[in-house]
């Protein structure tokens, strides 16, 4: 069965009823807007074979910031974010069985605009003619990107910006929060994400979101290099891995090296309690560059350093707003400033990571962006594009998102199965 997905086989989509923008990647032609959108992680169903759960983001989403006011615009302002059930076929096609409405505590949708006290990065939401939007802020709003589905029928979802890690009913009712805002009254427990994490980068924040096999500990990673202290110590290498115990509220932090300064990681899977498989990506398309970045690499914690329990001392300070300091600097600028050598000779080490897979060298992935892993078995592992809903934006022009050099092929959520990998 596995095998007809080998190529790919696309997600089912609607074309939205937004239209008249013009196509900045072919003259003479307009932008289709397709939704879709559950590219940005995918989940196995727990107890249900050959069907799984897809997320979306924020929705069709542009930036927009001739006004220098970190501004987006927000084709449809009232999007809710959502969760979709899809089933495997035995013919190779891929069925959406329903859909979970993300909602705030009260059982209102949510939408995908930004927050605006905790977790805002004061980014200014545009309508699609540039006016700015009325209401636009929405207190509960998130840029999801990370997610679990539990045994128990409820799910975890992790967002890029706050970065906010959200628990949902099953009918995609908000229970409770994590996140690193100690004053927040969104979060009805103590549960809290180190404080530093408050300092992530805008759009970078947790880009992946996993659960141990015993469904006890949360894992996520950054996107990216955190802006710790501030945007100075952003352009690196070095991600974070925040792990988090359910029971007794633990908290361990990971250190992950990237490949390439400028890299996202995009989705984290457990295998185990310890090993988990990881996306690592660059921005490029397969048509424009056949040497882009797009692999999944296995990672180990067991030898890497918990820099959360490393104690204070003449060299090392556990500042509760900037983490762990190396001689009065974060582990960021440490890196910067002294390499991953000078990280080592202070006894802190990575995590691990071996090759399972090189995308591009595998598939010819055309895609920009890998977001979802799912294992599906000892042989399987299956693979998830996020398609921006079918377009982008280039120096302010916005443009359908082809994948090919013609420029007639959109971009699609798709999914591969891909078979014979060593994890």
């Amino acid at each position: 069965m596995y095998q007809k997905f080998k190529q790919g086989v696309q997600l089912p989509y609607d074309v939205l009823d937004i239209h008249n923008i013009p196509d900045g990647a072919k003259a003479g032609n307009f932008i289709e807007i397709r939704c879709g959108g559950f590219g940005s992680e995918i989940s196995p169903h727990p107890t249900e074979k050959n069907q799984f759960y897809a997320l979306t983001d924020r929705g069709p989403n542009t930036t927009y910031d001739v006004n220098g006011d970190k501004g987006k615009i927000f084709l449809d302002p009232s999007y809710t974010p959502k969760i979709g059930l899809f089933q495997l076929h035995e013919n190779g096609t891929i069925e959406k069985l329903k859909e979970i409405l993300l909602k705030d505590p009260t059982g209102q949708n949510i939408t995908g605009l930004p927050n605006q006290h905790f977790g805002a990065t004061k980014e200014i939401a545009y309508d699609q003619y540039g006016k700015v939007l009325e209401h636009g802020t929405d207190e509960y709003g998130l840029d999801s990107e990370g997610l679990v589905a539990l045994k128990d029928g409820t799910f975890w979802v992790s967002d890029e910006y706050g970065p906010h890690i959200v628990h949902f009913d099953a009918d995609g009712i908000e229970i409770d929060r994590i996140n690193a805002y100690e004053a927040d009254e969104r979060r009805k427990s103590d549960y809290l994400l180190p404080l530093e994490f408050a300092n992530r980068r805008q759009n970078r924040g947790m880009e992946g979101l996993s659960i141990t096999p015993d469904q006890k500990t949360l894992v996520g990673i950054m996107q990216s290099t955190m802006s710790n202290p501030d945007s100075s110590a952003s352009k690196s290498d070095l991600v974070r891995i925040v792990t988090i115990n359910l029971e007794n509220k633990a908290i361990s932090q990971y250190l992950y090296r990237q490949e390439n300064i400028g890299h996202s990681n995009t989705a984290i899977v457990a295998l185990n309690q310890h090993e988990f498989l990881v996306a690592e990506r660059d921005d490029d398309f397969y048509k424009d560059n056949p040497q882009a970045f797009k692999r999944v690499y296995k990672i180990d914690l067991l030898a890497a350093t918990d820099v959360e329990r490393i104690e204070n001392n003449e060299k090392f300070q556990q500042d509760e707003h900037l983490g762990l300091l190396i001689d009065g600097q974060t582990i960021e600028q440490h890196v910067l400033s002294s390499g991953w050598e000078g990280l080592a000779q202070q006894g802190i080490h990575p995590v691990t990571k071996t090759l399972v897979v090189d995308l591009v060298e595998r598939l010819h992935y055309p895609h920009d962006k890998v977001e979802g892993l799912w294992v599906v078995d000892e042989q399987h592992l299956a693979i998830l594009n996020d398609d921006d809903y079918g377009f982008s934006e280039t120096d302010g022009v916005m443009e359908q998102k082809y994948i090919n050099a013609e420029k007639t092929k959109i971009d699609s959520n798709t999914l591969y199965i891909i078979d014979g990998l060593n994890f």
